[in-house]
């Protein structure tokens, strides 16, 4: 039974986005939690002057993957049964989270993906992101014997209990391949749920030379390598990727 739910969102450098996100996550999550992952431009201010949310502060920037450990570790030391995390740069909408926590109930890993189904007014992705995921998320699949067509969707539910055995060591955006790989290890019930494709016009960056495309993919690679080491296929993982009803 899911009793207690966390909605957790890792930030850094969102101050423009960060109220209207959190307004929103609060109408469908009574607990949410920021990881402010050192932000410096006036973002860890807007959060000291609520009173409604509860916040994890690194005193520096340490990663988004390192912010959602922090999240999971949360989410544990307070027991709670389902752990849900979404981007506070609005490219998630938090009205779907509800649905995420719904389905927990017959999975341990609910991950959204933008690829699953389209939706109207969907935004076209930047070639190079798409490409590499893509790519990632083939190469996942054939290594894991995953059904998955979105390896770095955000967007996420997690049962407390069942991540609380992953151990991850990624700090950066590649931490989602080293967690692919741990939930495979232990046989986690995988389940997508489809969302909507949404690209704002802001330029973001992926940090110094992450930026160049060749060089991320290959950054990607050796995580997931480095993730899988000689590990055999996992065929009997559980993974249904599918349309919500």
């Amino acid at each position: 039974m899911i009793e207690r739910m966390l909605t957790a969102l890792p930030v850094y450098n969102e101050v423009d986005h960060v109220a209207e996100v959190l307004d929103e996550a609060l109408r469908y999550s009574r607990e949410v939690l920021v990881v402010d992952d050192g932000s410096t431009d006036g973002t860890s201010a807007v959060l000291a002057a609520r009173n409604d949310i509860q916040v994890v502060t690194h005193p520096e920037n340490r990663g988004y993957g390192a912010a959602v450990r922090s999240a999971f570790e949360y989410a544990a030391a307070g027991s709670y049964d389902v752990l849900v995390t979404i981007d506070c740069d609005g490219q998630h909408e938090p009205q779907r989270i509800p649905r995420f926590i719904e389905a927990c109930a017959q999975a341990d890993v609910v991950s959204g993906s933008r690829y699953l189904q389209r939706f109207r007014g969907d935004s076209r992705p930047p070639d190079d992101r798409r490409r590499i995921n893509r790519l990632i998320t083939e190469e996942l699949n054939q290594r894991l014997g995953l059904r998955l067509t979105d390896a770095f969707c955000g967007f996420k539910a997690y049962r407390v209990p069942a991540v609380a055995q992953i151990e991850l060591t990624e700090t950066g955006y590649a931490m989602p391949l080293e967690f692919w790989g741990r939930a495979a290890e232990l046989g986690l019930r995988i389940v997508e749920l489809p969302v909507p494709l949404i690209y704002l016009d802001e330029r973001r960056s992926f940090g110094g030379s992450l930026d160049q495309a060749e060089v991320r993919l290959d950054v990607y690679r050796q995580v997931l390598r480095k993730a899988l080491g000689t590990r055999p296929h996992f065929a009997a993982v559980s993974c249904s990727c599918s349309a919500a009803p």
